[in-house]
C-alpha cells in the first residue's frame, strides 16, 4: 500500500493530480492519501482531506512507501518506521506556500537513506516508475538521546 499525505494547512493539489494521474494509468487501487483542504478531487485515490490521528498512524505503519510534501512530520515519521519516503517540496513560486522553507527540509534529508526527493511531476512520475527499487533507511529514534536532552539542560541553564 502507498500512503500520500500533504499535510492540513494548504492544498497540495500538484502532488495529488500527479500521483491520481499515475494510479489511474497503472491500474493501482491500493493508494490512500490524506488530502488536505485540496481543491483537486483524486478519481483513483482512497482519499480524505483530514483524518484522526489512530487513522493517519495506522495509514502511516501499513505504507509500503510513504509520498509526501517536505513537512517535518511526516519524513520523521517515515524515518522512525524505517519506510522509503518520497518528498516533494511545496513552491512559493507555484502558489503552494508562503514561504520556500520546505525546499530546505528536503534538501536537509535528501542526503539521508530512504529519502527520495523530487520537484516536479516529472520527476514524481520517474521515481513512481521505480517503486520497487525503494528502500527505507534504518529507523532513527523516537526518543531524544540523553546528549541532547544534556546540551538542552545545559542551554536553559545558561539562559
Amino acid at each position: 500500500m502507498i500512503f500520500v499525505t500533504v499535510g492540513t494547512q494548504l492544498p497540495f493539489d500538484r502532488l495529488v493530480r500527479t500521483v491520481d494521474t499515475w494510479a489511474t494509468e497503472c491500474g493501482r487501487n491500493d493508494i490512500v492519501a490524506q488530502t488536505g483542504p485540496s481543491k483537486y478531487v483524486p478519481k483513483t485515490l482512497i482519499n480524505s482531506p483530514f483524518m484522526k490521528p489512530a487513522t493517519f498512524d495506522r495509514h502511516l505503519s501499513e505504507a509500503d512507501i510513504i509520498i509526501a510534501h517536505a513537512g517535518m512530520g511526516s519524513i520523521i515519521g517515515a524515518l522512525s518506521m524505517a519506510k522509503p519516503i518520497i518528498v516533494m517540496p511545496r513552491q512559493v513560486a507555484l502558489g503552494e506556500h508562503r514561504n520556500d522553507h520546505q525546499l530546505a527540509t528536503a534538501e536537509r534529508f535528501r542526503s539521508r537513506p530512504g529519502v527520495y526527493v523530487v520537484h516536479d511531476a516529472d520527476a514524481l512520475r520517474s521515481i513512481l516508475s521505480r517503486l520497487l527499487e525503494l528502500t527505507g533507511g534504518a529507523p532513527i529514534p523516537t526518543i531524544a538521546s540523553q546528549e541532547l536532552l544534556q546540551a538542552l539542560r545545559d542551554f536553559i541553564a545558561d539562559s
